[in-house]
């Protein structure tokens, strides 16, 4: 027994992989051998387990934040389109109001531009076709501008509705004035002016016979009264472009509604 010990002994100590250089190799890991998969699932950040007092409540939280990211991160095709149209039409609105206050390129003109988009207020058409009713004697003239009266008083109640309902800004802080309050035509969309000025001319090139230099002239001029509104800083370009469909579209319900002779007669008769 002592010699077959001795060479035992002797065999250990001839052993290379005995040697302190190599002892790591002939000891096995201290967790045990794991599989391949586990190892490459517990390197994820995911592989953590959830804590012991989160509920399933937090869990769907957690899982739904990273799509909620996304979503912001990757918006939609209709928003983009949104936004870029918004900042063109800021942009030109901007570039457009040179006559926007004291300082501006065209601050010279301003009371020019100022007065032209006095003729497509509210408060002047209202006044004048009353005054014209009054002193009209025929049955056609009073039933045109009966309906024309009616085409004003629903431009400002819609016009006024609106603006209540949006509550847009103008592209430059300018107040209104003293006829716009009284017109309730305090915000930027849809304009007044526009609209106002759009369902005029369209009733004149409806109902009155005129020469072709005037039909020219009273679309210029519902062109102008837009243009001037968005030069002085108060509505934007599609503001105005706005007011010109609603114009148009209260024109064609007055078309609709329109009020016979009988019935303007009445009208004048218990006013």
């Amino acid at each position: 027994m002592p010699a077959s010990q001795s060479r035992a002994r002797a065999r250990d100590r001839n052993n290379v992989l005995n040697r302190a250089e190599f002892l790591s190799l002939n000891q096995p890991p201290k967790g045990g051998p794991e599989p391949r998969s586990s190892g490459r699932k517990a390197s994820g950040p995911s592989a953590q387990p959830p804590p012991a007092g989160d509920g399933p409540r937090e869990r769907r939280q957690s899982q739904q934040l990273p799509e909620e990211d996304c979503m912001q991160l990757n918006p939609s095709f209709k928003g983009i389109a949104f936004n870029s149209l918004l900042a063109i039409d800021i942009c030109m609105s901007k570039r457009l109001g040179v006559c926007a206050g004291r300082a501006a390129s065209w601050a010279s003109a301003r009371s020019m531009v100022k007065l032209i988009g006095i003729t497509g207020h509210g408060i002047p058409w209202i006044g004048g076709t009353i005054l014209c009713l009054v002193k009209s004697s025929t049955l056609a003239g009073q039933e045109v501008l009966m309906n024309l009266l009616l085409a004003l008083l629903l431009d400002i109640m819609t016009v006024a509705g609106v603006q209540k309902l949006i509550k847009r800004r103008g592209p430059y802080e300018t107040s209104p004035g003293l006829l716009d309050y009284l017109t309730m035509d305090v915000y930027a969309f849809p304009a007044g002016h526009a609209s106002r000025a759009a369902m005029v001319s369209k009733f004149f090139l409806s109902h009155l016979v005129l020469a072709v230099p005037l039909r020219v002239l009273l679309v210029l001029w519902a062109l102008c009264v837009g243009l001037s509104r968005v030069m002085i800083g108060r509505h934007h370009v599609t503001d105005v472009l706005s007011g010109f469909v609603i114009g148009y579209l209260q024109f064609r319900l007055v078309e609709l509604v329109w009020m016979p002779s009988s019935t303007c007669q009445m009208l004048i008769s218990a006013w």
